[in-house]
């Protein structure tokens, strides 16, 4: 089978896809990938032909500063509908564009990709193609059982709750997602198709054939109504090579106790004084093994700042081995790390607001497996209070076992294999 997969240029878009393209490589399947020129190294290890944006303007978390520095002041609502225009909807016409001239020459039976590449409905509808959209993020389809989009609230529990949520997201798409939304159906009117009526955030739960959603039920706000398209399919994590790099002082797993991973992500890791400084400001006086992962921003300055024996500060370190030996997972909350933590049984702190964190960072507390404190910049002091409870209460850790058992039960590439089968046999 011929399988084009597309994603939006940014990590956490495409590193939860690796995973399931490498493993249909193996399947004997000619699968290829259509994202921005600066994917062009990674998918060149992986194996994987690339197709650049020819059409598309490549947006990503290296260059949207310099593209928009204006973006830089936004919070909130503005935030919110400039990111939709910039990033959600803006490149759409380019990308099918580049899609329909990719299949005269690689005429491809299927596609993958993110459920931010909104260029599926047209792929769909205009190119008569079976579509595979991947959930990398907590569940964005509408409902009046959840909250709204990217505000942070947990599930109201009150009727009184309900009804103020019910009021937020009849405001959040009537002032900050109508000019969107108005974007996106100018797109579909210039392909000959009808405008959208409902929320932009459902055409990625109702325009695909089926959503292939990275996580699981019990780490999913409770919902009434069902959408039969979307099926759950366990953690999707990157995939990964063997890694000749080990842990540069494995003995110190071992001295130390606690372990404490630190991160501040992949994308909003330019300044350390968001959530790395303060971390290591409120805990290196502990008794802690703190290990420091800078993704190869300011590790040397970080290293003569904190030369402590009980500070360990990396470019990169292998998570899924260090969460093997982690008590607590202090993080900005990008949901791939998240889920990570809880394949491995680790409660997490998490503090990050922006490109949706807030609502991951709503789940954790939630569900009970961390603390949320909701916000981009936490104080030393209010990291060490929940770094304390967290250790200490162990409440936190009985609900992340029981999600960790949950997620074990999932098989991510037998369910998708099955998926296709099914297909296929329907087909034939």
């Amino acid at each position: 089978m011929n399988i084009l997969f597309a994603t939006v240029p940014a990590d956490g878009h495409f590193n939860p896809l690796t995973g399931i393209a490498m493993h249909l490589k193996t399947r004997g399947h000619d699968v290829r990938w259509y994202t921005g020129p600066s994917y062009a190294a990674k998918l060149e290890r992986l194996g994987i032909p690339h197709y650049p944006f020819q059409r598309a303007n490549e947006i990503n978390g290296d260059n949207i500063g310099e593209l928009f520095p204006e973006r830089a002041k936004l919070r909130g609502p503005a935030l919110i509908r400039f990111d939709g225009k910039h990033m959600m909807v803006a490149n759409t016409g380019n990308y099918f564009e580049d899609v329909q001239a990719i299949d005269a020459s690689f005429p491809f039976d299927m596609l993958f990709c993110d459920a931010a590449f909104y260029a599926m409905q047209l792929i769909k509808e205009k190119l008569g193609k079976r579509v595979c959209a991947i959930g990398i993020v907590p569940s964005l389809e509408t409902s009046k059982d959840v909250p709204p989009n990217f505000v942070g609230l947990k599930p109201a529990k009150s009727a009184l709750g309900k009804f103020i949520h019910q009021g937020m997201r009849a405001m959040m798409e009537r002032i900050v997602m109508n000019d969107v939304k108005d974007l996106y159906n100018r797109v579909l009117a210039s392909h000959g198709l009808a405008p959208i009526d409902g929320s932009l955030f459902d055409v990625s739960y109702r325009s695909p054939d089926v959503v292939f959603q990275s996580g699981v039920p019990g780490f999913a706000y409770p919902r009434r109504e069902r959408n039969p398209k979307v099926t759950f399919v366990g953690a999707l994590l990157p995939y990964k090579a063997a890694i000749t790099t080990t842990f540069s002082q494995p003995e110190k797993l071992d001295t130390y106790k606690p372990v404490i991973l630190i991160s501040q992500g992949t994308v909003d890791n330019k300044d350390a004084r968001k959530l790395i400084v303060p971390a290591l400001e409120a805990l290196k006086d502990t008794d802690a093994l703190l290990i420091v992962t800078t993704g190869y921003c300011q590790t040397e300055a970080l290293r003569k700042s904190y030369p402590q024996d009980n500070i360990v500060i990396e470019d990169f370190v292998d998570f899924d081995l260090i969460l093997d030996h982690t008590d607590l997972f202090i993080c900005n909350g990008g949901y791939g790390s998240v889920l990570l933590s809880l394949t491995k049984g680790v409660p997490l702190l998490t503090a990050g607001i922006r490109e949706g964190k807030n609502d991951i960072n709503a789940h954790v507390e939630y569900f009970g497996v961390g603390i949320d404190l909701r916000t981009e910049s936490p104080k030393p002091r209010d990291i060490r209070r929940a770094v304390e409870r967290l250790l200490s209460e162990q409440h936190w850790k009985q609900n992340v076992a029981r999600l960790r058992a949950e997620l074990s039960g999932y098989h991510p590439n037998e369910l998708i294999d099955a998926y296709l089968a099914d297909g296929e046999a329907r087909r034939t």
